[in-house]
């Protein structure tokens, strides 16, 4: 009965809401979790048997075992999505997530890395000069000139870049599609790439591959940019995401305009955009302190 729901879900996630692979990956694994932990607390027979107390336990229990907010809150927002989907299929007549509020997650000012350290990775990091230290260079240049999620730079196909105009077509979230530009110095690391790409005769219509023609999966892209990263940066966190914070606080720190980087990043709302502008502020600090007679009293 449950699997025949999470499946009718999931299928609607892919098709209908055209919902990126990770994230339908996510939905169904927290699915998955919520239902084996009602294993051990009832026994179901039918889903109008799910109360709030039932999700109550469930975030409790994650909570007990040292699951982050971050986690908790996602997981939870994927239940909520399935039971108001099972309530617009008349499968159940409430849904048991409303009432239920996440754990509040503490606001962490996004990691970037320093612009003298991404000159650095450009002018003097050494990539081979192979098939893969082309595509590895290119992935962190991308990255950094375009400000692209993960999931988007691995969606990206050869017929989406513009070479000639210098500019990508990128399909984001909510299947929103934007244009990117980009400069010279990623123009002729593209041909390079492709020029390669061509020479070993791989046809795979995706920009990003394998020596064996794949696909090149998210994980392969994230422990490409950990190890080249870990030569500019000591912190923890060493992930694509970092290169997307990179990308928009320089724009921000360089006088750019926050509407513009908004469209740019691909958000919706210009909240989520504003957290790009903390070392603006702490920029103009220094130089208030530095500069203003007072500013030492």
């Amino acid at each position: 009965m449950i699997e025949k729901h999470i499946s009718s879900f999931i299928s609607y996630l892919s098709f209908q809401k055209r919902a990126s692979p990770l994230t339908v990956k996510s939905y169904q694994l927290d699915l998955n979790q919520f239902f084996i932990f009602l294993e051990s607390e009832i026994k179901l027979s039918s889903l109008n048997q799910i109360s709030h107390q039932h999700a109550r336990g469930f975030i409790a229990n994650l909570m007990d075992n040292k699951i982050s907010a971050r986690s908790v809150n996602r997981k939870l927002s994927s239940l909520k999505s399935f039971f108001n989907y099972l309530l617009k299929q008349n499968s159940i007549t409430t849904n048991p997530i409303t009432k239920i509020q996440g754990p509040k997650v503490a606001k962490k000012l996004p990691v970037f890395v320093d612009e003298k350290q991404t000159q650095y990775l450009f002018d003097k990091y050494v990539f081979e000069d192979t098939f893969i230290g082309k595509r590895n260079k290119l992935i962190i240049d991308i990255f950094y000139q375009t400000g692209v999620r993960r999931a988007e730079l691995l969606n990206l196909k050869e017929s989406d870049v513009d070479i000639y105009n210098s500019q990508i077509k990128v399909l984001g979230k909510r299947n929103k599609e934007r244009i990117i530009p980009f400069d010279i110095s990623l123009k002729r690391n593209l041909e390079a790439y492709i020029f390669v790409k061509k020479e070993l005769k791989l046809k795979n219509p995706y920009l990003l591959v394998s020596q064996k023609d794949t696909q090149l999966n998210a994980q392969a892209i994230t422990k490409i940019v950990n190890e080249v990263l870990s030569a500019v940066t000591s912190s923890k966190n060493k992930s694509p995401h970092v290169l997307r914070h990179t990308f928009a606080t320089h724009l921000l720190n360089n006088g750019a305009n926050i509407n513009a980087v908004k469209e740019l990043l691909g958000h919706t709302s210009l909240q989520a955009t504003q957290i790009y502008t903390h070392n603006t502020i702490e920029k103009l600090k220094k130089q208030y302190n530095q500069a203003h007679p007072r500013s030492g009293d």
